[in-house]
């Protein structure tokens, strides 16, 4: 049976598709990028435009996107946050028996995304995902601040939660804990490493004339080939 849809509902689906449909992207000045000029391998690439990005404005330039597949081959995606890229890749870290880890451990392919409306920029990576050993791992909590340990400390990620309030007790008792012994082990948190195999770089146009580059490694892994592709 079909259930009618009230005078309410009706006025926020009209106003969510008039919302919708009233949005404009980049509607200000927009950077060039010179495909001649990008350097032979992509972190460099990916640190200048950090950088521009990040001095641009733009919120929170080290949140993106990791996508994943489950057990069962379905695809997976949430935000997290950058930790470090370098010569060994694209580092971030997360609980080993949150869903995330559980997928890692099963399926180590993944892929990251960074979106930088602000100079409407989008990169693009693929590659195999590795999990550090736990002295790196901790030492990844050392660095961060007593919130990202207390977090760490309150653990079982991904698991039903009972209730908002359970919530809430374990994580005064985390809190307290992490100020109290700010070297006390995590023994679930891990640090990944997505090692790149394709790394795409996005740079959006007014006309649509978007440019897209793209870094894909060498045949026995040794250096990268450059190659653009049509937006």
């Amino acid at each position: 049976m079909t259930r009618e849809i009230t005078s309410d509902e009706m006025d926020e689906i009209e106003a969510f598709h008039a919302t919708l449909h009233s949005l404009r992207v980049w509607d200000g000045p927009l950077p060039g990028f010179d495909v001649e000029a990008a350097p032979p391998e992509p972190v460099a690439l990916f640190r200048e435009w950090f950088l521009h990005a990040a001095r641009a404005g733009q919120p929170e330039p080290h949140t993106m996107s990791l996508a994943t597949v489950d057990g069962d081959g379905r695809p997976d995606v949430r935000i997290l946050m950058l930790h470090e890229a370098d010569g060994h890749g694209w580092h971030f870290a997360s609980h080993a028996t949150s869903a995330k880890g559980r997928q890692l451990a099963g399926h180590p392919d993944a892929a990251l995304g960074f979106y930088w409306p602000a100079v409407a920029r989008q990169v693009r990576i693929r590659g195999r995902v590795t999990a550090c050993g736990p002295q790196e791992s901790r030492a990844d909590l050392a660095v961060r601040s007593r919130g990202a340990l207390a977090a760490a400390l309150t653990g079982r990620q991904s698991e039903v939660l009972g209730s908002v309030e359970e919530l809430r007790r374990a994580s005064e008792a985390a809190w307290e804990r992490a100020g109290t012994e700010p070297d006390a082990p995590a023994p679930t948190w891990t640090r990944y490493v997505l090692d790149p195999a394709e790394v795409e770089f996005f740079q959006g146009d007014a006309s649509r004339r978007h440019v897209r580059l793209r870094y894909r490694r060498t045949g026995d892994g040794s250096g990268w080939i450059r190659e653009l592709l049509w937006p």
